[in-house]
């Protein structure tokens, strides 16, 4: 897994290159502000069927065709519903001329993108992660094509252009994701009556990755929203970066949430004996990785032009997002496996209303420094939050052992 998200760090780097060079700051503003609504509520374009399939398919290998199946049809479906209420939504926001943009990306991202997140999905559950990273690098190497396509036909593109060659990138990753998954697990099947039994377990993780979403993007909305295009273009560039940062901490995630929830089945003290070892690591890593970024930062600007050498002053203060990250992103796995996803979802929700209220406080008067301090300030307290609440099962459950040991009724 870190071998291929580390090579998904360099096309992804590649493709912010290409697109900041493509559109310019202005454009590239225009651009990165539609992207941050679509992402907003892209989690709820499968509507968690990926983690239901994760948690389902865990315990019963054979019934993942069915669970596949549903995730295809509940992906088609909502992505119509969400492409009507975001086009009506980006025309109050950005203006009646982002409506083909917003179209446009809502496909890329809500469907096509999802199928192959879906189907990288399949092969983690089913631990084969050579699989998993191939389909995740796949969709950056065909959109880096696309844009680098583009990119010798034209000089200067607009936000829309970029839009249509990322939606057949995408589309293309998706058909070759579908056929893949088809070899690997057989004909897929649906189950209507099974959507509607898991739908508000799915619900809930949707709700969980919109709110994720919202603390990660909505400052790039609001800083388009109040016309600083500019400033969100270089401001996008910078936090783009400490994504990549993060690529190392998303890894550790990655491989080792199966196997959370095959630990489950032991019981919460193997699950917790296991996170005991792994989010020192993570942390490790994230340091590591947020001092390579603010010491590697002139040279991203000086690669991506000296139009973005206002970010500098930025990398300051979001390198310290990976090591942050690498707390709240670990901690809440031990939550999901353990079958209190619900506990990690009220967390979340809590931090996306904190990072909604300091994002309308700071950015008006402070711009991209505000956006930076309520970034830092979210993260901070989502890792806070979801440590206290693993600390807080792990208690109770030795306090419950230690009564049935003793022949005490467990309150």
């Amino acid at each position: 897994m870190f071998l291929g998200l580390g090579a998904n760090a360099v096309l992804q780097a590649a493709t912010f290159i290409l697109l900041a060079r493509l559109l310019g700051v202005t454009e590239y503003g225009v651009f990165a502000g539609v992207s941050a609504l679509v992402s907003t509520v892209a989690p709820y374009s499968a509507l968690g069927a990926q983690m239901i399939f994760m948690r389902y398919v865990s315990a019963d290998r054979g019934s993942a065709p069915i669970y596949w199946g549903n995730t295809l049809a509940i992906s088609a479906v909502t992505t119509v519903v969400l492409a009507v209420a975001l086009g009506i939504a980006g025309q109050r926001l950005f203006g009646a001329s982002v409506i083909g943009l917003v179209i446009v990306l809502v496909i890329a991202n809500c469907f096509a993108l999802q199928v192959t997140n879906s189907a990288s999905v399949v092969f983690q559950t089913f631990e084969r992660l050579r699989p998993t990273a191939w389909l995740r690098t796949l969709r950056n190497v065909l959109r880096i094509a696309a844009i680098g396509g583009l990119m010798i036909y034209v000089h200067h593109a607009t936000a829309f252009q970029c839009s249509i060659a990322i939606l057949i990138a995408s589309a293309l990753a998706a058909l070759l994701a579908v056929v893949w998954i088809g070899k690997t697990i057989g004909a897929i099947r649906f189950s209507p009556t099974l959507i509607f039994r898991r739908f508000w377990e799915g619900i809930g993780f949707a709700v969980a990755g919109s709110a994720q979403s919202v603390y990660n993007d909505i400052d790039k909305m609001m800083l388009s929203h109040y016309g600083m295009n500019a400033a969100n273009g270089i401001y996008t560039f910078a936090y783009r970066v400490a994504d990549l940062a993060t690529i190392p901490v998303n890894s550790i995630d990655s491989a080792s949430l199966p196997r959370y929830f095959s630990l489950n089945k032991e019981g919460l003290t193997m699950v917790a004996r296991m996170a005991r070892k792994i989010v020192p690591i993570g942390i490790l890593t994230g340091l590591a990785c947020g001092a390579i970024t603010l010491l590697a930062s002139p040279l991203a600007v000086r690669v991506v032009g000296h139009g973005f050498a206002g970010a500098l002053p930025i990398f300051r203060w979001l390198c310290w997002l990976p090591a942050i990250r690498s707390v709240h992103q670990l901690a809440g796995g031990v939550l999901t496996a353990t079958g209190l996803q619900n506990y990690r979802t009220a967390a979340q929700i809590v931090v996306a209303a904190l990072n909604l209220g300091l994002n309308t406080l700071w950015i008006p008067s402070h711009g991209w420094l505000g956006a930076a301090w309520a970034s830092l300030t979210s993260d901070g307290a989502l890792a806070a939050l979801n440590l206290l609440l693993v600390l807080g099962v792990v208690i109770r459950h030795r306090r419950s052992a230690n009564l049935q040991l003793e022949g005490e009724p467990v309150k």
